[in-house]
């Protein structure tokens, strides 16, 4: 989709390079981002952060991309190890795109930071993960406005090709309808993802800091991984459209609970033997009790939405992390499902309702894959118990991931133009709102 852009940075000149910065990286998000090369990034990156096994893990990962077999990267990682990293990436400015993805107690204050000292900002969510961040976030946007830097994050799955020709296809009349504006006990839109501590990233077992499990430092699910849910719902259901989070959003009711986590699991996990003196007032009887689980129910121009994200110690064999995503239309629901009956690949449905489940409604549908042909060839159906499946070619199916590399084509073309769509600073403080104010209803409560 193409949209106006707001008004925002300078253009990138053409023939200037894009030089990276990678600041306290802490998650292997960070690492994902340099998974590949890109025309006008400098292969040079200079690293931020102070010493330690989350620095050493950063740089494990860009030595395995760079030695691979296949496609090696040829990144040059110049690092400075310091507990002074932030003032002196600031005050050395050796780059002119920031990359955050860590320990997200202070990614607000950095990013606000490196937007100060007029740089550009790429940061893995959340970027807030608190009203307070939320509240220093909006100042920050203000900021990156009058710098005439762009500030975004990196929202994956916006690239998962279930999610996007879901989106696709709510906007094809003779196959949705209208999308239903629902109740809170049966809500128009409902999102939940399941995810594990345990899990492999590019072959390797994930080894995780600490902190991680710090709702102070990794922040609750409902403001962690529940800000891509929040973001699909408007992405999805509202394409294009600069939202108003004082107008738009009514928070209606917010809930969190704990994943127990035993200590031969945490040590399988982080490789420490014992929990640290941050995580003992979530130990109970030698078990960690993580805020791992958050729900909320909200409205979105009128449209009853629930999200919901989980964590679990491990996946099931053969699985992995599982999406659940359903628009309810007045002619069909649209399910992205992945359990075991779809090899826990995720699975996009077409659902008619009623009257609706007609040789005609199969006509409109083969209509509808036909239209998105040009962008999408070689769709098709297939049978299911309550409708059909939609049948998307391997090509399209890159994986988690290879959508960090989208994320960061995406941004540099964004770069380029030297603005944001107009509807994403809008967006982006939507949905940290609508994330914040759950997780603070849900504390109250």
């Amino acid at each position: 989709m193409n949209y106006a852009c707001n008004t925002g940075a300078e253009k990138q000149a053409a023939g200037d390079e894009i030089r990276l910065i990678t600041l306290d990286p802490g998650h292997f998000h960070a690492a994902l981002v340099q998974k590949s090369m890109y025309p006008g990034i400098d292969s040079v990156v200079h690293v931020y952060a102070p010493d330690g096994p989350e620095l050493q893990e950063q740089l494990r990962f860009i030595q395995q991309y760079n030695t691979r077999a296949e496609a090696p990267t040829h990144w040059r990682e110049e690092v400075y190890k310091g507990p002074d990293f932030l003032e002196k990436m600031v005050e050395e400015k050796q780059g002119n795109v920031v990359v955050m993805a860590g320990n997200n107690q202070r990614k607000t204050e950095y990013i606000r930071k490196a937007v100060a000292a007029g740089m550009h900002v790429l940061a893995d969510k959340p970027m807030a993960i608190s009203t307070e961040d939320f509240n220093l976030l909006q100042q920050t946007f203000r900021e990156a406005a009058t710098k005439k830097v762009l500030l975004y994050d990196i929202m994956t799955e916006r690239s998962e090709i279930t999610n996007i020709l879901q989106g696709e296809l709510s906007r094809i009349k003779e196959v949705f309808g209208e999308q239903e504006k629902g109740t809170a006990q049966q809500p128009g839109v409902v999102m939940e993802s399941v995810h594990h501590f345990y899990k492999y990233v590019s072959g390797k077992a994930l080894k995780r800091p600490a902190w991680f499990f710090d709702p102070q430092q990794q922040g609750d699910a409902i403001v962690d991984v529940g800000t891509h849910l929040v973001d699909l719902v408007q992405w999805e259901c509202f394409p294009g459209v600069s939202l108003d989070y004082q107008a738009d959003i009514q928070l209606q009711s917010s809930t969190r609970w704990t994943t127990p986590v035993t200590l031969s699991q945490f040590t399988t996990i982080t490789g420490l033997d014992s929990f640290p003196a941050f995580l003992q007032p979530y130990v109970k009887d030698t078990v960690l009790n993580v805020h791992a689980n958050g729900e909320a129910s909200y409205t979105l121009k009128g449209v009853h939405v629930k999200v919901g994200a989980l964590w679990n110690y491990a996946a099931p064999e053969g699985s992995g992390d599982t999406h659940y995503s359903l628009l309810r239309g007045t002619k069909s629901h649209l399910v992205i499902r992945q359990g075991k009956e779809d090899g826990y690949e995720p699975t996009l449905y077409v659902e008619p309702l009623g009257d609706n489940n007609t040789p005609a409604f199969e006509q409109a549908l083969q209509a509808a894959l036909q239209q998105l042909a040009g962008e999408y060839p070689g769709l098709a159906t297939e049978k299911s118990a309550k409708g059909w499946k939609i049948v998307i070619p391997a090509k399209y199916k890159v994986g988690h991931e290879a959508h960090f590399a989208q994320v960061m084509e995406r941004y540099l073309q964004y770069l380029q133009q030297g603005c944001l769509p107009e509807w994403e600073v809008p967006g982006m403080l939507a949905r940290y709102y609508t994330t914040t104010k759950a997780l603070e209803m849900a504390v109250e409560k």
